[in-house]
């Protein structure tokens, strides 16, 4: 069951997407033109403002790094009268640094780290902000996206990170903070963007964006790409992707407005589970936190421990309807109906030192597995407007939501016992094992062999566990205008959250069952004052709240289901109460250059004290406490008409404060919490030489970061420096070089708590030609 080498059907999704965006870039470029029409505007009184495409549905063609207001409605003012951290990465900056993930767009944000996936926690995109796991906290255009994924971006406007509690808005978890990934929609007007991408490493990458306007109040719109590459730096490790996300807009620049999007992304990748971790002479349980262990290859960081029977595929659809109605100048009532699935199906080979390896220049190749499937239902519907009380100015939003969570999850039976069973190949990889004599599962930590022979056997094991859950929700939020100068923010979410799960055999045997059923209220408050027209200061508080299965087991569980059955198999509920987060906030914010450069700061305190926590060997208790505290400052926007910048620094004090009354977890206590980086900034920066050229660069600095709460593993710091250069050939055509870690640093990006760190690309360059009519 050995991953063969990439084929290359013409008959492949991949390659039919290339045709296609080839095909109307070709086509389209002798006789397409920009022929994008405007609307009248609605009449504005006391309208509430929303963003262009909410009403008219006008392509918004802004190249400015600034963004003043987040897309949702429940932020109900513009971000610079918003108490709370608020990042908005725009297309301009994406489009810029020549992102092509969402980890690669958020590497701007400083304060959000990413933590490694292996089989209990699966792979996939796994942020940290503010030093809590936020791999759960994703939403698309503000509905929760379910299911562990590595997000694609060549159908996404913009990114918007809330900082900070953010259950009020969100729901469950966000204990941290939330991801929201904006999706580029229908509008009016003829437009056309496309273009190619050429690298080292053997990238090629297609994109297209194509809009057409059908009448006077109805577009569709098709955004297509293919990609593949491998990893610079690395040995074997491959991408191969390709996702189309169509979109329909019906009654743009009218009172009722309908949308249809669609989205659908499948990958096909070799994983790289990244280099182990240096052991002492005594073995794991021998790490101590005044000298914790690094990843080290055996002197050649491209080292992959890997094997060629390792995949990872992936599929994500997404089919959504939104409905739209002004009912006045100043109301609206939305609904949103969204269905989705995601599924991830791997074996990887991970680097593990339970063997005895790395201290004795051996590798044992463990195998991790899964194959899993989530499915999400969500009906969401808000009415948002404004209205006044005693002369009070009053924006407000307020909804309902309902939805329907289900996740399967299981495995695969890699037998790696190819010779006969003794007790050295089980218990210790040592050098005479290497190769052969270990059926190439023990393999060399200097020198690994990808294409090892190994030929264990590979089948599917069903016995697995299945989790559902049920959400009702009520919310709303209000931005209360006590005068030119003061601002009142305010935002209350209930929530009833049920969830379940059921483990069994093989056969289907049920093994065991649990249930919980929680309900919680969590909120915002915040005061704002404004000296001026275009700045403001502000104090807040929010909460958060991470109910027992929050992630449906498709994400680290700080706060686990649990729960056994009796012995006649009825559900045992969990005694578990949600773990609650809470966040103090004092902050300024400014609109300066003539509202053309936002200025931000913010000093914060983040505190969970009902964290879970195991008391003895068999009890556990919401007695945890955990606290991060620290500053924030950022810059986005023009400094001149040619001169851009995007930037921020984020200092975090973090400690587990109280990990409870076993004697293990409170020998952590005072110890930095795991991928939380005391310092990291980020700067990019671009300048127009002349009216065709333009030039830029980076650097992105992240400190010191512990895999573990024992602070026993870890990563060095790094600077990463990356450079840009575009060049308008005509208005229609346009070239662009990225050059992404510029230095050929080599540095980690992701910890996991034992075993293994994962290396980031080396030195990447990026050709793209990119056609627009």
């Amino acid at each position: 069951m050995s991953r063969q080498p990439a084929q290359l059907p013409v008959s492949s999704p991949r390659l039919l997407a290339s045709a296609i965006g080839v095909a109307l870039t070709a086509g389209s470029a002798g006789h397409m033109v920009f022929a994008a029409e405007k609307t009248d505007s609605k009449a504005s009184g006391n309208a509430i403002a929303l963003d262009a495409t909410a009403i008219t549905g006008e392509a918004q063609d802004s190249t400015s790094y600034q963004v003043e207001k987040a897309s949702s409605p429940k932020y109900t003012a513009p971000l610079v009268d918003t108490p709370r951290s608020v990042t908005v990465i725009p297309q301009q900056v994406l489009k810029d640094t020549g992102a092509l993930n969402m980890q690669d767009a958020l590497r701007t944000v400083p304060g959000i780290t990413f933590g490694a996936g292996e089989g209990g926690n699966p792979q996939g995109d796994r942020p940290f902000i503010r030093g809590f796991d936020a791999q759960g906290d994703t939403y698309l255009d503000g509905v929760r996206d379910t299911g562990s994924q590595s997000r694609e971006i060549f159908a996404v406007e913009n990114i918007e990170v809330s900082k900070g509690p953010n259950s009020a808005i969100g729901g469950r978890g966000a204990a941290g903070g939330s991801i929201n990934l904006v999706s580029k929609k229908a509008h009016l007007g003829n437009s056309f963007d496309g273009g190619f991408t050429w690298g080292s490493d053997q990238t090629q990458r297609y994109t297209m964006d194509g809009n057409y306007q059908f009448s006077d109040t109805a577009a569709g719109r098709l955004n297509l790409m293919s990609h593949e590459s491998n990893v610079a730096g690395r040995d074997k490790v491959d991408y191969d992707r390709w996702g189309i996300a169509p979109s329909l807009a019906f009654g743009l620049g009218t009172d009722t407005r309908v949308n249809l999007d669609y989205y659908h992304l499948e990958s096909n990748d070799t994983p790289d589970s990244g280099i182990p971790y240096t052991i002492p002479a005594g073995g794991s349980a021998a790490r101590t936190k005044s000298n914790p262990d690094k990843p080290y290859a055996g002197g050649d960081h491209s080292n992959f421990y890997g094997l060629d029977r390792d995949f990872r595929k992936g599929r994500t659809d997404t089919a959504t309807f939104a409905i739209e109605h002004d009912l006045s100048d100043s109301l609206t009532i939305k609904n949103t109906l969204r269905h989705g699935t995601s599924m991830q199906d791997y074996i990887l080979t991970q680097p593990d030192d339970s063997k005895g390896n790395v201290n004795n220049g051996s590798v044992w190749r463990r195998a991790n597995t899964r194959v899993s499937n989530t499915e999400t239902t969500t009906n969401q519907t808000d009415l948002f407007g404004n209205f006044y009380v005693a002369g009070f100015k009053n924006s407000f939003s307020t909804g309902v939501e309902y939805t329907r969570e289900e996740s399967s999850k299981s495995s695969y039976n890699v037998n790696t016992d190819t010779t006969p069973r003794t007790s050295a190949v089980t218990t210790n990889c040592n050098p005479g094992l290497i190769g052969a004599a270990s059926g190439y599962n023990c393999t060399s930590l200097s020198n690994p062999t990808p294409n090892d022979p190994w030929n264990g056997a590979i089948s599917r094991n069903y016995a697995g566990t299945d989790t559902q859950s049920d959400t009702y929700a009520l919310y709303a939020f209000d931005t209360l205008e006590l005068s030119e100068q003061w601002l009142v923010n305010m935002g209350l979410r209930y929530d009833h959250f049920e969830t379940g799960y059921k483990t069994f055999t093989n056969a289907g045997t049920t093994t065991s069952k649990g249930s919980d059923t929680s309900e919680f209220v969590t909120g915002q408050f915040g005061i704002v004052y404004k000296p001026a027209e275009n700045g403001s200061i502000y104090a807040s508080y929010a909460t958060s709240a991470t109910p027992p299965g929050n992630t449906l087991g498709e994400g680290q569980e700080g706060n686990p289901l649990g729960g056994t059955p009796d012995r006649n198999g009825n559900l045992l509920k969990s005694d578990m109460e949600p773990e609650t987060t809470r966040n103090y906030e004092i902050g300024t914010k400014w609109d300066l250059l003539n509202d053309r450069l936002s200025l931000t700061a913010d000093i914060f305190r983040t505190e969970k004290e009902n964290a879970r926590v195991q008391v003895d060997t068999t009890s556990y208790e919401n007695a945890g406490k955990t606290r991060v505290q620290g500053i924030e400052l950022s810059a986005s926007g023009k400094i001149t008409d040619k001169w851009q910048v995007f930037a921020g620094y984020a200092y975090m004090d973090s400690e587990q404060v109280d990990g409870g009354d076993l004697p293990a977890n409170k020998a952590n206590n005072g110890n930095e919490l795991p991928n939380t980086p005391k310092n990291s900034a980020s700067l990019w920066t671009t300048y127009q030489v002349t009216p065709k050229l333009t030039i830029g660069g980076g650097a992105f600095y992240v400190d010191d970061v512990f895999g573990n709460v024992a602070n026993t593993t870890m990563v060095d710091s790094y600077v990463r420096y990356d450079a840009m250069a575009a060049y308008k050939l005509s208005k229609n055509v346009d070239l662009q070089l990225n050059v992404q870690n510029l230095t050929n640093e080599t540095y980690y990006d992701k910890a996991f708590s034992t075993h293994f760190a994962n290396q980031a690309a080396g030195r990447t360059a990026l050709l793209s030609t990119n056609f627009h009519f």
